[in-house]
């Protein structure tokens, strides 16, 4: 699995997804000093973009590398999805002991 940098671009309201909290967050001095600068996905501001982070993380997606995130919303909608493995889930076998 690849690691992917996510340009997360701040929307209109200034908020952006976060990984680390699995959720949509103003992207403020707050958020930078208590969760961005201590966060080993950090990797720096929005190149190419006034407002934002980039974030590097392995993504299960299929996602460009860069991945441009515009809509902080529907990238945590997509971000909630889980694949089952191709083979099923596992399967367990009860045994009762009589």
């Amino acid at each position: 699995m690849a690691m992917i940098t996510h340009v997360n671009v701040c929307n209109t309201v200034n908020e952006i997804y976060c990984c680390l909290r699995n959720k949509v967050v103003k992207l403020d001095a707050q958020q930078k000093e208590q969760f961005c600068n201590g966060c080993r996905m950090f990797a720096g501001g929005a190149t190419g973009y006034d407002h934002g982070v980039s974030c590097t993380w392995e993504d299960l997606r299929t996602v460009s590398n860069p991945y441009v995130v515009l809509d902080p919303a529907q990238e945590f909608k997509h971000n909630q999805i889980r694949q089952v493995p191709p083979e099923g889930p596992a399967l367990f076998v009860y045994t009762p002991r009589w």
